[in-house]
């Protein structure tokens, strides 16, 4: 049964609808002060504000630590609460947990940038865009939290009690068997999501190569389940990727690849090769110009809990809109039913 302290960290999350428990202000007010003095992360070790740098980073721990301990508060009352209590409570954890999953990873990839104005924010919102309780602040303190869209979804039927970790990628998931290509982590998750076993980089290679720093990485119990992947300034992102990265992948893996190999598997080979030959199809100006971003998500099919993937998007298009993005887009092959029904199921 879940102990004292659970139930006590329970009834804090929803004290009342304008009045938290203490727990839940202790995250709103690590998470404000996060947000507002992100521009001492980057402050170098040997500056005489360095403090500044370790403070943020000790509160930064903090605040990790409480979003886990809500987090697997969570899956343990999905495992030992009566039918009666879960289905009543559920939807409201659920859509905590997905909350500070998304809050969680957007703090610790704050750690990881260097940030040089401060995180851009939306308009004030009109007050229907917010719902209330601790839910509702959490989204203001998202630089995305006035798209309301992104924050309405119902739970599922059916709860589930797997623990997710959300996080960036980080320096150390780039160090591969040879020394460390991204072509590591690209080969990692492809094998682990289920995708078809094909070259290492058709994924999320020209991601991994240019624009690392916009990466979100989903984890559960079996390892990776999924990826976030994002490029602030598509534009020059696309013409660096058809001048230099294509090349130089056409030229390590030549046409003829996958001829003459064994039967089982080569059909698959061909494709992935073929895949990187193919002249990739132009994006319109007038998309470039309205919507500057670029996005790119997918889980295994292991994950059937749409609210982790909400919360991959979350986090990614916080990231991008921290930094100034106003708009994203995503290319989906019209053919690929997989990517398509994910997209849809987000909304």
């Amino acid at each position: 049964p879940l102990t004292l302290e659970e139930v006590r960290m329970l009834v804090e999350l929803f004290y009342l609808p304008y009045h938290h428990g203490a727990l839940a202000q202790e995250l709103l007010e690590h998470f404000r002060w996060l947000r507002a003095n992100s521009l001492s992360v980057g402050v170098p070790a040997t500056a005489p504000d360095a403090c500044g740098g370790t403070r943020w980073r000790g509160r930064a721990q903090s605040f990790q630590l409480l979003c886990a301990r809500m987090c697997r508060l969570h899956s343990r009352f999905v495992s030992t609460a009566g039918r009666a209590l879960l289905y009543d409570l559920h939807p409201y954890l659920w859509d905590i947990r997905n909350m500070l999953l998304a809050a969680s990873a957007f703090v610790l990839w704050l750690g990881c940038q260097s940030i040089t104005a401060p995180i851009l924010l939306g308009r004030d919102a009109e007050p229907w865009v917010r719902r209330g309780g601790l839910f509702g602040e959490l989204q203001a303190l998202l630089p995305v939290g006035n798209s309301c869209d992104l924050f309405y979804h119902p739970p599922p039927l059916f709860p589930s009690s797997q623990l997710y970790l959300l996080r960036p990628l980080l320096p150390l998931d780039k160090l591969g068997h040879e020394g460390g290509s991204c072509s590591e982590v690209s080969q990692g998750l492809q094998a682990q999501l289920s995708c078809a076993p094909a070259l290492p980089g058709r994924l999320l290679g020209s991601f991994l190569s240019l624009s690392p720093e916009y990466t979100f990485v989903l984890e559960d119990e079996g390892g990776l389940c999924g990826y976030a992947a994002g490029v602030l300034h598509a534009e020059g992102f696309l013409q660096q990727r058809d001048s230099s990265w294509l090349p130089a992948i056409r030229h390590k893996y030549p046409p003829d690849l996958g001829a003459g190999g064994p039967a089982l598997g080569q059909d698959v080979l061909e494709e992935a090769v073929l895949f990187f030959h193919a002249e990739p199809l132009a994006v319109p100006q007038p998309v470039l110009r309205r919507f500057p971003s670029l996005v790119q998500l997918g889980t295994a099919p292991r994950v059937l809990d749409m609210g982790a993937s909400r919360s991959l998007a979350l986090c990614l298009l916080s990231a991008l809109r921290a930094n100034g993005s106003r708009g994203v887009f995503c290319q989906v092959s019209d053919t690929d039913r997989q990517q398509l029904s994910f997209y849809s199921k987000l909304g």
